[in-house]
């Protein structure tokens, strides 16, 4: 006994393909896609990083949607996370061929995206490294150390606490390169790590850097790009209330200056400038009283005396949300701060 199919289910399934095997003259109207208008023209960034660089993603969040990232790594090496790593992952042969792969997507500028490899010989080693990469490819040049300093400028730092996952040798590396461009280091915290850095989570993020500031810096610089950062930055400056700068946020800060575009990123005072003020300035304002000229309703008498009190600085998570920021991811365990002096940044001011 054969098995037979409801007319039914026959009349849906073949209506359904029915348009696509038709051609369009036959139904009665032309297809037209004009109003797709193709692909959102891009302005291209090249980035050179090292083998072992694991947050690509994190690049992309600092990138508004008309950029995009065409990324190379350098030739893998079998050594740990050192001196060694930083200098063979910089030298001026394996920067010149990783740009000149770039070279055939046209980035407008190229970025190496290594904090070791680009301090590690000083300031003279990261100038002659980015003139390599300018020659290799024709086209403008920086590097993440560079773009540091560039940076510690623009927020006008001169003493900064320093969190690495470095070992102290590079740790002190790091050191001798910021003070080499006039930027005193009161403060460091460092994990002596060899591999794996991008493993890392938030919370050790957050503790080296309260431990590295006590000693009131004008900023917090977190070091290596194989560090994820991207969501403990405005956690951390509204905590510390002082501005956070890491190695990612620098090198994307600086590239997209280069082509005229600016990095986006909620609360981050590097990018955003009600953040540089710190978080006394995103406190919504007072609303004004019933009895204002406006409402044309007399105040009420008071039958009791105001309390008074002092008034301490707005918690960090009532600043964030009164930005109307993309809210970061909850890192648990954040302690509020407590009241102190006001600076712009709402904290002790620097000595």
């Amino acid at each position: 006994m054969k098995a037979s199919v409801p007319a039914s289910r026959l009349g849906r399934f073949f209506f359904s393909f029915w348009p696509l095997a038709t051609p369009s003259s036959l139904l009665g109207f032309a297809m037209d896609v004009s109003f797709l208008g193709g692909p959102q023209p891009q302005r291209g960034v090249g980035i050179v990083a090292p083998f072992d660089f694991a947050l690509d993603r994190e690049l992309w969040r600092w990138v508004p949607d008309d950029v995009s990232l065409h990324l190379t790594r350098t030739p893998f090496v079998p050594v740990e996370v050192s001196l060694d790593l930083a200098r063979l992952v910089s030298e001026h042969e394996t920067l010149r061929e990783a740009v000149q792969a770039l070279t055939a997507v046209r980035p407008e500028v190229v970025a190496y995206a290594c904090t070791s490899g680009s301090f590690v010989g000083g300031i003279a080693g990261e100038r002659a490294m980015s003139a390599a990469m300018e020659h290799a490819g024709e086209t403008p040049a920086l590097t993440t150390s560079g773009a540091v300093l560039d940076a510690l400028r623009e927020l006008d730092v001169r003493r900064v606490a320093v969190v690495t996952p470095y070992t102290k040798s590079v740790t002190d590396s790091l050191e001798e390169y910021l003070a080499e461009g006039g930027v005193a280091v009161t403060g460091r915290s460092y994990l002596g790590l060899t591999r794996e850095i991008w493993r890392v989570p938030y919370r050790d993020v957050v503790d080296m850097a309260r431990e590295a500031v006590v000693d009131a810096p004008d900023a917090l610089f977190i070091s290596c790009t194989n560090l994820p950062t991207y969501d403990v930055i405005p956690q951390l400056e509204a905590e510390l209330r002082m501005p956070v700068l890491s190695a990612n946020q620098v090198t994307m800060w600086a590239a997209l200056r280069r082509v005229g575009k600016e990095a986006v990123g909620s609360y981050q005072a590097l990018l955003d400038p009600v953040a540089r003020r710190g978080p006394a300035a995103m406190t919504p304002s007072p609303p004004e009283p019933l009895g204002s000229h406006e409402s044309g309703l007399a105040e009420p008498e008071q039958d009791t005396e105001p309390v008074a009190g002092p008034v301490g600085p707005a918690e960090p998570e009532a600043a964030l949300a009164g930005a109307g920021a993309e809210s970061p991811e909850p890192l648990d365990g954040l302690e509020a701060p407590g009241p102190a002096p006001h600076d712009e940044w709402g904290g002790q001011p620097p000595a």
